[in-house]
């Protein structure tokens, strides 16, 4: 395909993620991937590993596992596709998939429901941007944990960061991220690591942690916008742990 003929079979789809599909064309997502992928340190050779990719959205970091040497990927995904965030759908990951010619699998599933029976046990498993979006997070994991074979990459908002105790932040109708109301839970990063030692992992190591002087900035603009509490908004930012078997 033209870059002409990229651009006319993208431009009626609204992304979330920025993807190069060749030919000097890159999706208009919201989201700045490629600075994510940085953060997430995903093992720049996946030559032989099998890699499962939660909450696919667009398909970025499938695409990504696959291009790194991936000897299979499965891309997961429920909400997104099922079309519960207003204006987004599978359309992206679909037509990304075509234009890229790509061999990645496709499951439409609530991450709940994984389990080994049902879509096996995978080498890398990605869950970025997820935990903090439901209810129950140590379940999730727990769910997440049994299909991970050796390696699980957690990224999350997470929340009381000056609490060296492990502790979860509730806040189901306070609008903490972008005024997201699906947001109901920032896990610290010690509550993340005790979840993650009660799911057997043996190696829990933080990778990046975003700067306590960013999250004073977004402090001030969120109590500008919605009188929230700078002292409880500035605790607040994203991190990414690896938990190693």
């Amino acid at each position: 395909m033209t870059a002409d003929q990229i651009r006319e079979r993208i431009s009626q789809i609204s992304w979330f993620h920025t993807i190069n599909l060749g030919n000097g064309v890159v999706t208009p997502g919201d989201d700045d991937s490629a600075a994510k992928l940085r953060r997430l340190k995903i093992p720049e050779d996946l030559s032989g590993k099998t890699f499962l990719d939660i909450g696919a959205w667009d398909g970025f970091f499938s695409f990504e596992a696959e291009r790194r040497g991936a000897s299979r990927v499965l891309a997961l995904d429920s909400y997104v596709w099922e079309g519960r965030v207003p204006g987004k759908s599978k359309d992206g990951f679909r037509t990304a998939w075509s234009i890229l010619n790509s061999r990645v699998e496709d499951i439409q599933m609530d991450a709940f429901d994984i389990c080994p029976e049902k879509i096996g046990v995978w080498d890398v498993v990605l869950l970025a941007g997820v935990l903090y979006h439901v209810k129950h997070p140590w379940l999730l994991l727990e769910k997440v944990a049994t299909v991970t074979r050796q390696l699980l990459i957690v990224e999350t908002f997470m929340d009381l960061r000056l609490l060296q105790r492990p502790a979860v932040a509730l806040y189901p109708l306070t609008p903490i991220e972008k005024g997201h109301a699906d947001n109901w839970c920032g896990p610290n990063v010690s509550a993340l690591k005790q979840m993650l030692t009660d799911c057997k992992f043996q190696n829990i190591e933080v990778v990046y942690k975003s700067s306590m002087l960013r999250a004073a900035m977004s402090a001030m603009r969120r109590f500008v916008q919605f009188r929230y509490s700078p002292l409880a908004a500035v605790q607040q930012g994203r991190c990414v742990v690896h938990a190693h078997r």
